[in-house]
């Protein structure tokens, strides 16, 4: 059956232009076995879509000869082995999606740093392994890069605050050592930075208090020492902080005041000491004050016992 035929047929979810299939979507239809490395065939693709179904086996390598593919999206199914590194010939590519997968193993292969045109990258619930290649750096119009919840090791390499237009770093849930890259702040676009449930180690940058288009920042569940950088205090927008069981001391910055959007404030099981700023009783949008197992004053001051009084606060100092 030729294209010309599928394109007259009204196969479901098939689309086509001039007669040639360009979509080809069949998400959650219960689809098994095997990708047909046949699809590679299909050269005016721009978008596979085989999400939700229980397809297994390997990604066949014979799709990155679809060169005019747009949207690959292969998430929520049982794939297994490698991600092939012919994948990053696909330079067109905009949307590379394969997260949770039952067995897709092996390490991110350095070539998707050719991806140029990539503006999500999503490989996150899978059990890869290896290192975080450098070369990811390279993927200029990227705004989401999603590795977390796999076994990845080694460190987070600078080279990704090249991702200028990137607003979602999400790597928790991995195996990652070392520090915290300062360069990362040069990521003026992000709004989402998740590092925690790793290995990480070192002080939190005080460089972080330039990424002021930041909402979320999860440090969380690592190995982190030192202060908590007064400079914190400079994201305006920041909605959630949560740097809770590392191993930070010295006092709460009273900076942390001048966060007047924020609603979670997670600072326990940490090493602080002295006494809770009077400034965090300017919190209006709190939510939640976290703060037990420090070495703290027990003392609340006033203001902060007042907002803990509220029936829309959550306290435990």
């Amino acid at each position: 059956m030729s294209a010309t035929d599928h394109c007259s047929s009204s196969w479901y979810n098939v689309s086509c232009t001039d007669e040639f299939v360009n979509s080809l979507i069949l998400t959650d239809n219960g689809l098994t076995g095997n990708i047909p490395s046949e699809l590679a065939s299909l050269s005016n693709l721009e978008q596979l879509i085989l999400s939700g179904n229980q397809v297994t086996g390997n990604i066949p390598s014979e799709l990155a000869s679809l060169s005019n593919l747009l949207w690959l999206d292969l998430n929520s199914n049982s794939l297994s082995g490698n991600i092939p590194a012919e994948l990053g010939n696909m330079s067109k590519l905009e949307q590379l999606i394969l997260y949770d997968n039952e067995w897709l193993t092996g390490n991110i292969p350095a070539e998707l740093g050719n991806l140029t045109n990539l503006e999500q990258l999503n490989l996150n619930q899978n059990r890869l392994t290896g290192n975080i290649p450098a070369e990811l750096g390279n993927m200029s119009h990227l705004e989401q890069l999603n590795l977390y919840g796999n076994q990845v090791t080694g460190g987070i390499p600078s080279e990704l605050a090249s991702l200028s237009n990137l607003k979602q770093l999400k790597l928790e849930g991995n195996r990652l050592t070392g520090t915290i890259p300062a360069e990362l702040a040069f990521l003026n676009n992000l709004e989402l930075l998740r590092l925690d449930w790793n290995y990480l180690t070192g002080n939190i940058p005080f460089e972080v208090g330039n990424m002021t288009n930041l909402e979320q920042l999860h440090l969380n569940n690592n190995i982190v020492t030192g202060s908590i950088p007064a400079e914190i205090g400079s994201l305006i927008h920041l909605k959630r902080l949560y740097l809770h069981n590392n191993r930070l001391n010295g006092s709460i910055p009273t900076e942390l005041g001048s966060l007047i959007h924020l609603e979670v404030l997670y600072l326990h099981l940490n090493a602080l000491t002295g006494n809770i700023p009077t400034e965090l009783g300017s919190l209006i949008n709190l939510e939640q004050l976290i703060l037990y197992r420090n070495q703290l004053n027990a003392t609340k001051p006033d203001e902060v016992q007042t907002l803990c009084d509220l029936s829309t606060v959550q306290c435990a100092i």
